[in-house]
């Protein structure tokens, strides 16, 4: 039987759960430096603020919001160990309110890549299967390099320097050319002129300008799945609280879900805001409101996979359909045959 060679999936993915101060303080115990920093605040309403190496520290973008880039002068720098914050943004960093990061390592480094008919800057984690991928469109059909050396199963896109959507091309979907949008409910929808295609070393972009404007900046998250780390799929809702099992094959410790046959929001999970089953805080990367509990739209986090324990339209309606993106607190059995145990 063959093994993931990934033992230990906090060293590529961990959440940290963090309080802000209004001040200076440096985050730590996230065990990498970050290159992909995705922070919410719980206790209040807050935007979702995403950044990552290649646009630097202090640029974010907002998932919840189609927004161009601006500087957050918050997030100061990617540490050895976590991340560094200044100054009382509500969104990063205000006394009494608590927040939850999510963090992503790639490369630590930038490289440029050729691959594609447009170069880009990225830093890949072949490992891993994650990339962040930098680049400036054309207007017209190209190709870009992501240099993950595997085909990704999900390619998110968004303009920095304009408003536009979050594109996710996501292969659970199922049909042609699928997409759904991170900073909407919309429903699951073919997309001819955006992300077009992909392969083990580039993704195929057409003329929408959201993805590919002439002279437009964009950033690409690229994710290609990974046994015992990282699995990106789809399931059907059977409306019950002994609901839906969807298999990943480990222990998950992130899960982001999105209904795609009719609007609903994007519903994100981690075994560490709720630490025993049923797993039932809620956030939505759509959204900036607080953090929420629904015993309705909750999950047992289970040692490989998920189940549904409500009935919620958002997570588990009968015969709706799902995609999923899930990242591993621990492999069901690593080739060091320590076996993920249940919660």
């Amino acid at each position: 039987m063959a093994y993931t060679t990934i033992n230990k999936p906090t060293d590529y993915f961990n959440t940290k759960l963090y309080a802000g101060n209004s001040g200076t303080q440096s985050i730590t115990g996230v065990g990498f430096q970050p290159d992909f920093l995705w922070i919410k605040r719980r206790t209040n309403a807050g935007d979702h603020n995403l950044v990552d190496v290649i646009r630097t520290s202090d640029k974010t973008l907002i998932s919840n919001d189609t927004g161009a880039e601006y500087s957050n002068n918050t997030i100061t720098s990617f540490d050895s160990d976590g991340f560094s914050l200044s100054g009382s943004d509500g969104a990063l960093n205000a006394s009494s309110n608590d927040y939850a990061s999510w963090n992503w390592l790639a490369s630590n480094t930038t490289a440029s890549n050729t691959d594609g008919s447009i170069t880009s800057t990225v830093s890949a984690n072949t490992t891993s299967g994650f990339s962040i991928v930098s680049y400036t469109g054309t207007g017209a059909n190209a190709t870009v390099g992501h240099g993950l050396g595997s085909t990704p199963s999900v390619v998110m896109v968004k303009r920095r320097n304009g408003n536009s959507w979050w594109y996710v091309r996501h292969t659970g979907t199922n049909i042609t050319d699928g997409h759904v949008f991170l900073n909407t409910t919309s429903t699951a929808s073919t997309q001819s002129t955006s992300i077009i295609g992909l392969s083990s070393s580039t993704f195929s972009l057409g003329t929408e300008v959201s993805v590919n404007d002439s002279g437009g900046t964009f950033i690409a998250y690229c994710f290609a799945e990974k046994q015992g780390f990282s699995k990106f799929g789809s399931y059907v809702g059977n409306g019950s609280t002994d609901g839906t099992f969807v298999y990943t094959g480990f222990k998950p410790a992130f899960v982001i879900m999105k209904r795609t046959d009719t609007t609903e929001n994007w519903l994100i999970k981690d075994s560490v805001r709720d630490t025993f089953n049923v797993a039932d805080k809620r956030l939505f990367a759509n959204l900036n409101q607080a953090e929420g509990t629904s015993a309705n739209g909750s999950i047992d986090i289970l040692s490989n996979g998920f189940k549904q324990r409500g009935s919620d339209i958002i997570t588990n309606a009968s015969g709706g359909t799902y995609i999923y993106m899930a990242f591993a607190e621990a492999p069901l059995v690593g080739s060091n045959n320590v076996p993920a145990t249940a919660r």
